[in-house]
């Protein structure tokens, strides 16, 4: 059995040290026969953007030509017309896949630091030049250039390879993206941006020394910011009808490697777990978490504990109602609605309605349904992705820990006044005065929606749902019916005094509008009723069980 490469992303390695390998050199034959001159790739991360651009690289690459011509050996790409360019051109790779700062100041020393080791793996070409290009390449890799000076310096390059060579030059960005989100993250994004629209589009537009530009990332094209001056782009995103196989597992490939392993049991459960993204028209499965269940044998999330979540993490900050009414839908299995326009500038990403066309492209979300060119039906893809979700709320609303687990094995015993003492603790330890503020409505909703997430399984839960003469604000029910259920209304009020009336004024709201009458249809026989007040951290419960 071979070796599996997890996190590996250097193709000739990868061939060379015999590793598993799911041939997916079929993508050099697209990108060939793709006519575009500059390509743009975004895909989730870990979805194998790094080891497509890897091989590329050492298919084209002019230098050691015939060596890595062996590494395609009994592969696709082998026995296509296509194979002919093998080893035909200079080759620039630039990853971007580490440059994240805190602060300007430190992006420009990275810039300088990432530029300078590239041109150090092309030293050789120093004894090609002539006195004034010697002194511009020695000035990048000692970094006595200013940054202004660096966003000529990939055109230099290719400059310079298509001298020696006599070729055009094929040039290879990887996760482009990275630089912009991490000055999105840490409030510099406009120097950020004004520096990479340069950088790109000098190399990447009207240069005659370039054969082909290709660029991946992890979000959409931003025309209005870093692509604008490029009119020869194609963008290929996860909406894109081509290349929908080149990135992700189809479910031929997951079933022959779960043979290969002597798996092919677990292939629903994994189908469960990993599978149910839509990239055009090909449902894929996510090649990390298929890797790391080969190795370990284990159906856990995989791919959510990874690094790179402090997106999804910035949007559970500034989460509203609306975005929690909307959360809940998914996670009851329902599909939601979206304009996804794939055109916005990353500034306005965590605006209320860029957030789910951030999700959809960052993995958190795919696409059950294509409504008409702009608006698309859209649901969690698997149970994975639940898992982070599920995560995400119990740190923000909880904390880390087990507080959570106590405070629901409270309420599940029915010992209610030590949930409310345990709810009480939790509000004044671990929640900011900011989220409790009057007319702040979202952060108790998001605190029950991550109790119900915390339940799934044995129990279902709903909010505002209709029942008898109105609508409750949430109920757990139980799967097992001999079990008890839970019927919960929340009010707010202005003063700490008026905490214990208003918890009764909510207890007897249940009873008179007889919200326990699904309960009661559905033969649960034992209810919990419970009148629960907030006034900032503070809360009272006033409850009644049958």
């Amino acid at each position: 059995m071979k070796r599996l490469a997890i996190g590996l992303s250097d193709f000739k390695e990868l061939i060379e040290e015999n590793f598993y390998y799911f041939d997916k050199t079929s993508f050099i034959d697209e990108v060939i026969k793709d006519g575009s001159k500059v390509k743009l790739f975004a895909r989730p991360r870990r979805f194998g953007k790094t080891l497509n651009m890897s091989m590329l690289k050492y298919f084209f690459d002019i230098t050691k030509a015939n060596e890595n011509k062996k590494l395609f050996k009994n592969l696709y790409i082998e026995k296509t017309e296509s194979f002919k360019e093998q080893g035909q051109y200079p080759v620039i790779f630039l990853s971007l896949k580490d440059l994240k700062a805190s602060t300007w100041e430190e992006m420009e020393k990275d810039i300088k630091s990432t530029i300078a080791r590239l041109f150090s793996e092309y030293k050789y070409l120093l004894n090609d030049l002539d006195k004034f290009d010697t002194v511009t390449f020695e000035n990048i890799i000692m970094k006595n250039t200013n940054v202004e000076d660096l966003k000529e310096a990939l055109k230099f390059l290719t400059k310079i390879l298509y001298e020696k060579y006599n070729k055009k030059v094929v040039v290879l960005i990887d996760e482009y993206d990275t630089p912009l989100v991490s000055a999105y993250h840490n409030k510099y994004y406009k120097k950020t941006k004004d520096f990479f629209k340069t950088f790109y589009s000098i190399v990447l537009k009207d240069n005659n020394y370039l054969q082909m530009g290709i660029l991946t990332g992890i979000i959409r094209v931003i025309k209005a910011g870093i692509f604008s001056d490029l009119n020869n782009l194609s963008t290929y995103t996860i909406l894109s009808d081509d290349y929908t196989d080149s990135y992700g597992l189809t479910e031929e490939e997951v079933i022959k490697s779960l043979k290969d392993y002597e798996m092919e049991c677990e292939i629903s459960n994994v189908k469960d777990w990993y599978d149910g993204y839509k990239f055009g028209d090909s449902e894929v499965y996510n090649p990390w978490s298929i890797l790391n269940f080969l190795r370990f044998k284990e159906l856990r999330a995989y791919w959510v504990d990874t690094s790179g979540n402090d997106l999804i993490n910035d949007v559970l900050k500034k989460i509203t109602k609306s975005t929690i009414e909307s959360l809940e839908r998914l996670f009851d299995g329902e599909g939601l609605k979206q304009n996804i326009s794939g055109t916005s500038d990353l500034s306005k990403l965590l605006s209320e309605e860029e957030l789910w066309e951030l999700m959809l492209f960052s993995g958190y979300l795919t696409v059950e349904e294509k409504i008409d060119q702009d608006n698309y039906i859209l649901r969690l893809p698997n149970k994975e992705v639940r898992t982070l979700y599920r995560k995400t709320f119990f740190e923000k609303y909880f904390g880390r820990g087990s507080k959570l687990l106590y405070l629901m094995e409270a309420l599940t015993e029915n010992k209610i006044p030590e949930y409310e003492e345990r709810l009480q603790e939790i509000l004044l330890t671990s929640v900011s005065y900011n989220d409790t503020k009057k007319g702040n409505e979202a952060f108790y909703h998001g605190l029950i929606m991550g109790m119900g997430l915390y339940l799934e399984g044995e129990y279902i839960t709903k909010s505002n749902i209709e029942s008898g003469l109105g609508r409750y604000d949430f109920v757990i029910e139980p799967k097992n019916k001999s079990k008890r259920a839970y019927i919960m209304e929340f009010k707010s009020t202005d003063s700490v005094e008026k905490l214990e009336e208003v918890s009764k004024e909510a207890l007897k709201q249940i009873e008179d509008k007889k919200y326990d009458i699904s309960l009661k249809q559905n033969e649960v026989k034992e209810i919990t009723y419970m009148g629960i007040a907030f006034y900032g951290k503070q809360i009272k419960i006033s409850y009644k069980s049958e």
